[in-house]
């Protein structure tokens, strides 16, 4: 009855004074709408760069040729011609835990199709490359052994080099020029958007291996070989046998610098993920400044209220109202400041949240966490700045406070 009392009277103190509980409250509001909005940009951020490695495949390991040295100076990344298609059928046949095996090579071409013409990069791959990737075809197939072994002059498109040559029309059947030269287009792949670093991964087009090996680049290098590993957490043991297997191969003893590079993406995705997760930790740090500041001035307006009600608060305990009474009504009016502006602060976080994904068509994830954790820190530093000011009301002499004016 007491609680119940208090807190009506906590209320109507509030009430009576709107404006200046309003103007209490806008530190917590701006400290909890500030911490869900950010964290949802860092959750948003986390998403967008964790599904970008996702959609280039699932347990994927892509070893690269090193960079070359030829008389003390350093040759770019990927420079030495030491990959070879043998080595990726050695890594399918001498390797356990491997799913699919996929050799690749590509170049940039200019693509004609009747008076439309578009640049692309153009990749040779083999037909282990659509389940490696992830991709599916919407329309038509996807490149097979038959196309390997004839060399066939065949393509799959993108949908960005499809409606770039061919707008709205149908391209499976029909024929464009890669390097001058004649390619039946017998696939069309499904949209897999932009990558985290702006890459159309639409953009695309897809040949027999041996087919651009031989009669588009002229080599018989490959430029990089994608594994898929069958079980995630073999993907450092499968790592390590791919080296000590190529090492062997290529003849490379003891100190010797390896030619190639074996790159991990599920530990690429784990850094990524740690190094995101620590942003969107400072993000939400930084906004619950704002909650310290709201707090702040949480204490400030309790203790003007204290100056202005001490005479109330000498009645009152000159009727009986015990340390107790008058501790309980200034913390629950402190903690009320926090639970409204709590509430107000998640909608205007969560409306914020929003507005930045469309201003900036960028993806932000609200979730519940940052919402709960806000709301339980804005009652807290309600009740932890409130103290002080509750404990003078509540030692405040009866008869010294009847006095003041």
């Amino acid at each position: 009855m007491l609680f119940s009392e208090s807190f009506q009277m906590a209320l109507t103190s509030l009430y009576a004074n709107k404006m200046r509980s309003l103007l209490t409250m806008l530190g917590i509001i701006i400290g909890v709408g500030a911490v869900i909005a950010l964290v949802s940009v860092g959750m948003g951020v986390r998403s967008n760069v964790t599904s970008s490695i996702a959609s280039l495949g699932s347990n994927m390991l892509i070893v690269s040729p090193g960079s070359s040295n030829r008389g003390g100076v350093r040759g770019a990344a990927g420079s030495m011609q030491t990959l070879k298609y043998d080595d990726a059928k050695a890594i399918q046949e001498k390797i356990k835990n491997i799913d699919y095996v996929s050799p690749a090579v590509s170049s940039s071409y200019q693509v004609v199709y009747g008076n439309n013409n578009w640049n692309t990069t153009v990749q040779g791959v083999t037909p282990e490359f659509l389940q490696i990737r992830s991709l599916s075809v919407s329309n038509g197939s996807f490149i097979s052994s038959n196309d390997m072994n004839k060399r066939s002059r065949v393509a799959v498109i993108g949908t960005t080099v499809a409606s770039s040559l061919f707008d709205k029309e149908n391209p499976v059947g029909k024929n464009i020029r890669i390097n001058n030269q004649p390619y039946k287009v017998i696939g069309l792949l499904t949209s897999k958007g932009q990558s985290s670093m702006g890459q159309d991964q639409d953009d695309m087009i897809y040949v027999p291996l041996t087919t651009a090996q031989e009669r588009m680049l002229g080599i018989t290098y490959v430029q990089s070989i994608n594994i898929q590993v069958s079980d995630q957490n073999r993907m450092d043991q499968v790592q390590a046998e791919v080296e000590t297997l190529l090492r062997t191969r290529h003849h490379i003893v003891g100190d010797k610098e390896d030619d190639f590079h074996v790159r991990n993406l599920t530990s690429l995705m784990e850094t990524v993920s740690q190094s995101t997760s620590m942003l969107t930790l400072l993000l939400g740090a930084i906004a619950g400044i704002s909650l310290l500041v709201g707090g702040i001035g949480i204490m400030n307006i309790m203790m003007v209220s204290v100056t202005e009600r001490t005479r109330e608060i000498g009645i009152r305990k000159a009727l009986g109202a015990t340390f107790m009474n008058i501790m309980t009504q200034f913390l629950i009016e402190s903690m009320v400041i926090g639970i409204i502006g709590g509430l107000i602060g998640i909608l205007a976080g969560c409306l914020a949240s929003q507005i930045i994904a469309k201003a900036g068509h960028f993806t932000t994830v609200i979730t519940m966490t940052p919402i709960l954790v806000s709301f339980v820190f804005s009652v807290g530093i309600g009740l932890f700045f409130g103290i002080y000011p509750a404990r003078k009301a509540a030692r405040l002499d009866p008869i010294e406070a009847l006095r003041y004016e």
